[in-house]
């Protein structure tokens, strides 16, 4: 069995498109999937599958959202072994952190061409330092993540891939999750 963490884009953001967690735990048991456990509100999903391709995975996960909930709800998938690579390769250092500047990562659905990094890089301030690196944007927010012109949104146009964002901790809590 391999295990996955599902990253939801979008879900119980301003009141829109609401999902419990205990319910969408079921929903992803019915699939069926192996020790599912949820963290937090903003859809984070563990699971065990013997699925390799979290292509096919993420599409059946979407799938069955759309059919359950009745709305799009675009999803990331990575391995706990991808989550632990993606917290070796963070190119910024934590305990180097000033006060007021949190560290986010962007996942996204694949990797970007390169001529879109290029122009999204162009973006880079003192208020925003970033790095890209595969399929994964690391964000160091000097002012705040609502503040950050590098939002989620942006990263997606600018990309044109799916991206869903979180926390450094929330990747950190994931990763230890996934081992438990």
């Amino acid at each position: 069995m391999n295990t996955y963490i599902a990253l939801l884009r979008g879900i119980n953001v301003s009141g829109q498109k609401l999902i419990k967690m205990a319910h969408l735990k079921e929903v992803f048991e019915t699939m069926p999937f192996g020790r599912v456990r949820t963290y937090i509100q903003s859809g984070n999903v563990l699971f065990e599958s013997d699925d390799r391709n979290t292509d096919e995975l993420c599409v059946r996960i979407e799938r069955k959202l759309k059919e359950v909930y009745g709305f799009d709800v675009s999803v990331v998938i990575r391995s706990v072994g991808d989550l632990d690579a993606i917290i070796a390769r963070n190119p910024f250092l934590v305990d180097m952190l000033k006060d007021g500047e949190k560290l986010y990562v962007s996942f996204l659905s694949k990797e970007p061409a390169a001529e879109a990094m290029e122009k999204l890089m162009s973006y880079r301030s003192e208020a925003d330092d970033f790095q890209i690196i595969g399929r994964e944007v690391y964000l160091l927010s000097r002012q705040g993540y609502g503040k950050s012109l590098i939002s989620n949104n942006f990263v997606e146009k600018k990309l044109g891939v799916i991206a869903t964002t979180r926390n450094w901790e929330t990747v950190n809590k994931l990763a230890v999750m996934g081992k438990e």
